[in-house]
């Protein structure tokens, strides 16, 4: 009943819910002398640390363990109908990595005595979104949103924290995609930002739309390499 009611889908209300059981099966497996460390990036870091976003597909994180762990993941993902992938541990491949994540990240919680689980501030979180800038995902409005809530928090983010933030993880602001640093830009000139928040958020469920729509008719021709590219396009033919 548990399961059901929760469907499968990964939300602010139940991410904890998630880790404290993948931890439960760990220390099953493993046993309580051998601790592990979950750095919880990108949607998940934004589900636990903000009020905007209510769900992500997955939890991308760096996991370090011993090897059990994947039969852990593979466990819940069972029990509870998640997705394949619900705790992404290919995180490093991704060019989002970078080996001084681990330094930036501060302690969340203690799962089970031997889960200890880390999280990512906020412009780290900026300078992580900005290297994916994926039209189609949350990467732009969770930028938004971010600068929303700090804002409302009287925590505002400045040009110079993003901009040390990139250069931390990413060597420099060079490194982004243009587009990242252009709609960065326009982020810290924007004076409504709450507007600018619920456009994004619109513009990111258009996009991928025509995306699912331009996939189904012609599968097979996007890849990880085109694919802001032909979104543009389709875009633009979209609003014309």
């Amino acid at each position: 009943m548990f399961a059901n009611e929760r469907n499968g889908k990964i939300t602010k209300d139940n991410v904890d819910f998630y880790l404290k059981e993948f931890s439960k099966v760990f220390k099953k497996l493993n046993g309580s002398k051998m601790p592990a460390e979950i750095i919880l990036i990108g949607g998940a870091s934004v589900l636990v640390n903000y009020n905007f976003r209510n769900s992500t597909g997955d939890i991308d994180a760096i996991i370090k363990s011993s090897s059990v762990v994947k039969e852990a993941i593979q466990i819940i993902k069972d029990r509870y109908n998640l997705p394949n992938d619900w705790l992404n541990t290919d995180f490093e491949k991704s060019p989002l990595y970078s080996p001084k994540l681990r330094e930036i990240s501060r302690h969340y919680k203690t799962l089970s005595k031997i889960l200890e689980i880390r999280t990512v501030d906020a412009e780290y979180l900026v300078a992580m979104k900005l290297m994916a800038g994926r039209l189609y995902k949350h990467d732009l409005s969770d930028i938004v949103g971010i600068f929303w809530e700090q804002q409302k928090n009287n925590k505002p983010l400045k040009k110079e924290n993003i901009e040390n933030a990139v250069n931390y993880l990413y060597g420099s602001m060079n490194n982004l995609p243009k587009d990242s640093v252009i709609f960065i830009e326009n982020v810290l000139a924007c004076n409504n930002i709450e507007n600018m928040f619920y456009q994004i958020v619109y513009d990111e469920n258009n996009a991928k739309n025509i995306l699912d729509n331009f996939t189904a008719d012609y599968p097979n021709v996007i890849n990880k390499d085109n694919i802001n590219n032909i979104l543009k396009k389709l875009i633009e033919n979209d609003n014309v």
